[in-house]
């Protein structure tokens, strides 16, 4: 098990305490109710968040995408994107990425239950040339990919240039390959602006939540899939939960590259 400070709240458990998970640490569980007093939308957003990755994913392997690699995994929860991909098509590899050593050491276990190849990087988001190198060990990028930035680059400023982090992976990616991303919105709810500083205040971390117009600038020159960039619970909903779904200040969207 990697050295960790439990004292200090990480987005990964944070999100896995807002999923109903368990394991996270007291400094996890207080930032989340923090920013869950912030707003009320954010374990919606979250859970729905969730089940738009199982809607994105089912939609890649329909339109024949065998090989994913998802960067913030975060902890294992029920709907894993290798789990939605594996139960579609066996042979789907999957290359998970992140940096918190509780979502390593479960990562190490879920390795073992899979019935494609699947593999895990221990990466920041910003270390692509890592991320790419590592997985290209599993993954065949002269052949098209789904990569999933779910619910990770608010975790990424400005200055630390998300744009690029989104330039570098799907210039590696070949023609036909996905981007599955969501992103915190700024402009959903009017609460948003509280939120952001509290969960910032929190983790001890930048957290910057963005509008429709910032995060549509994230898949330009990409070809939109329908609905486009919309409220998560809005993408193709095929549950009564998200079509009764209170607002979830989470924007969402699946692009192609042409």
């Amino acid at each position: 098990m990697p050295d960790f400070d439990s004292g200090v709240p990480h987005i990964a458990r944070i999100y896995d305490y807002w999923l109903g998970g368990k394991d996270n640490f007291a400094a996890d569980r207080e930032a989340a109710e923090l920013a869950m007093a912030a707003t009320p939308t954010i374990v919606p957003g979250v859970r729905a968040n969730r089940r738009f990755l199982g809607r994105a994913v089912r939609y890649m392997t329909e339109a024949g995408i065998r090989q994913f690699l998802d960067i913030g995994t975060g902890i294992p929860a029920t709907g894993n994107t290798h789990e939605v991909a594996q139960s579609a098509a066996a042979e789907c590899r999957v290359v998970y990425a992140d940096n918190d050593p509780i979502v390593l050491s479960h990562a190490r276990a879920l390795l073992t239950s899979t019935t494609g190849p699947t593999a895990y990087i221990d990466a920041d988001a910003r270390d692509t040339a890592t991320i790419l190198a590592e997985a290209a060990r599993t993954l065949d990028f002269s052949q098209p990919v789904g990569v999933m930035l779910i619910a990770i680059l608010h975790c990424i400023p400005d200055s630390d240039d998300p744009g690029g982090i989104v330039t570098s992976l799907l210039g590696a990616a070949a023609p036909g390959s996905f981007l599955a991303l969501t992103h915190p919105a700024r402009d959903q709810v009017a609460v948003a602006v509280k939120a952001e500083t509290s969960l910032t205040k929190s983790i001890g971390q930048k957290v910057t939540f963005r509008t429709r117009d910032q995060v549509s600038q994230f898949v330009a020159g990409l070809d939109l899939v329908e609905p486009g960039v919309v409220p998560v619970q809005e993408w193709r909903p095929d549950s009564i939960r998200d079509i009764n779904s209170p607002p979830t200040a989470m924007w969402g969207c699946l692009a192609r590259k042409p």
